[in-house]
């Protein structure tokens, strides 16, 4: 059984691994065999949307595209969230006509995002990467129907694991995003603090994993 790495920035190309890896439309690389692909709120570039949501909406439809993402809300950079909320919007709205989940990045914005999802009434599976934050948040994306994907912060903050005991087994991923530790090390963290071995470990993402990406 592989071990998945629900959203990373780097395709190692082994086969003990089945990885997320994170595109964006302007670099596409079709070398990589699976992939999410969006528009950062980081990235947006206003002047070439149109081209990027094309090509979005292209690969939507392939097998090899697995979910939709990294794409959110960040209030913590200068873009405008008006504009963030639009674009991310329009991403959502191409997805939609597909089952495929949608990868967000959310900074200082999981109120909006929660907002969205029941507005425009969104059925893809939603997965909060990249997970950092308290059991309030937590509880509140949990009751909302999110999945959780934990990795960096898993290994850096002591804080987190009581956040990471606390959510159900099966609403979790594990990642690495840009980390140079392996997706071994995030999963061997995660079952000290679990305390569910690893191959059991490896069994429950793997159902969860089927169950969002179908």
């Amino acid at each position: 059984m592989q071990f998945i790495n629900l959203h990373t920035h780097s395709f190692s190309n082994d086969d003990s691994l089945l990885e997320v890896v994170n595109q964006y439309p302007w670099e596409f690389n079709e070398a990589i065999p699976q992939y999410s692909i969006g528009i950062h709120p980081w990235y947006i570039n206003e002047s070439r949307l149109s081209e990027d949501l094309k090509i979005i909406e292209e690969k939507l439809l392939l097998n090899d595209c697995l979910a939709l993402g990294e794409c959110g809300l960040d209030k913590r950079i200068e873009m405008s969230l008006n504009t963030q909320i639009e674009v991310f919007q329009q991403q959502v709205e191409l997805v939609q006509s597909t089952d495929k989940p949608i990868i967000l990045h959310c900074v200082a914005a999981y109120q909006e995002i929660i907002e969205i999802k029941k507005e425009m009434n969104i059925k893809n599976q939603m997965i909060i990467h990249g997970f950092s934050k308290n059991m309030q948040v937590a509880k509140s994306l949990l009751d909302n129907g999110f999945y959780l994907s934990f990795g960096k912060y898993l290994l850096r903050n002591p804080d987190l694991e009581n956040v990471f005991n606390f959510a159900p087994v099966d609403r979790i991923f594990l990642e690495t995003d840009t980390i140079e530790e392996t997706i071994l090390e995030v999963y061997q963290k995660a079952s000290q603090i679990k305390n569910i071995k690893i191959e059991g470990l490896k069994e429950i993402v793997n159902m969860n994993f089927n169950q969002v990406f179908k």
